[in-house]
């Protein structure tokens, strides 16, 4: 959703690796794109639901829209939709975002975190990022003022950068159809787990899961692992 407008630092391109991911193994994979005005189609027909990342001024320009579709995403959420969400559109899923001159965007509410940007805007986190998840120690870029507080149940635990606050202990948001991050990169070039467990999770919607075959991740791996040696080096 509004791919042409939430593309901070590449977050398209997640879109592009699930596909790629879903080819290699034979999976028919199919990417609809939707944007502001759209004729809005079903979204609980829908496998996943994406929604990347982008400034202040690009979240005001959507947020009447993406109220629009509230019902229709919490309806597909709740039939088990899968949720990708990056920065901006992680943060408009709770209760709101107030900006750094105090301006409350309303937020769909699905979530119970809220956002809240400081009123200096030079007081950012901005970081390469390393965070332990249940899949992997996973990395990626961070570059947010906005703070998001009361989530509670974090996709996993910050060991360099900063995550959900500045200096947080925690990043993102995760459930079983859930992954929600600050992230950037695109955060699947770097993570080809959290790639594999939406598509595995996509594939077992109907409740016969069937194992994903094995794709050659050395180069991915070895990059990520020269970001874990330089970010984590004792």
């Amino acid at each position: 959703m509004y791919g042409d407008m939430l593309d901070l630092y590449g977050d398209s391109g997640n879109m592009e690796i699930l596909r790629y991911r879903c080819q290699k193994r034979g999976i028919k994979c199919q990417v609809d794109g939707y944007s502001l005005g759209g004729e809005l189609p079903d979204l609980s027909t829908y496998d996943l639901i994406y929604i990347g990342g982008g400034a202040d001024l690009e979240q005001q320009h959507i947020s009447a829209d993406l109220l629009r579709c509230k019902e229709a995403i919490k309806k597909a959420y709740e039939n088990g939709t899968f949720l990708f969400l990056i920065c901006g559109g992680y943060q408009l899923m709770g209760k709101y975002y107030r900006d750094a001159d105090g301006n409350e965007i309303p937020g769909l509410g699905l979530f119970d975190y809220y956002t809240v940007a400081p009123s200096s805007r030079r007081k950012r986190c901005i970081s390469n990022i390393v965070v332990r998840t249940k899949f992997a120690d996973v990395v990626g870029f961070e570059n947010h003022g906005g703070q998001t507080q009361g989530v509670k149940s974090p996709l996993g635990e910050v060991l360099y950068g900063n995550g959900n606050c500045s200096k947080s202990q925690f990043e993102g948001y995760f459930e079983e159809n859930v992954i929600a991050t600050y992230m950037h990169g695109p955060c699947l070039s770097k993570n080809p787990e959290l790639a594999d467990y939406m598509i595995g999770y996509c594939l077992g919607r109907d409740g016969s899961p069937e194992p994903l075959g094995e794709l050659d991740d050395a180069l991915e791996k070895k990059c990520r692992q020269v970001m874990l040696d330089r970010l984590l080096k004792k």
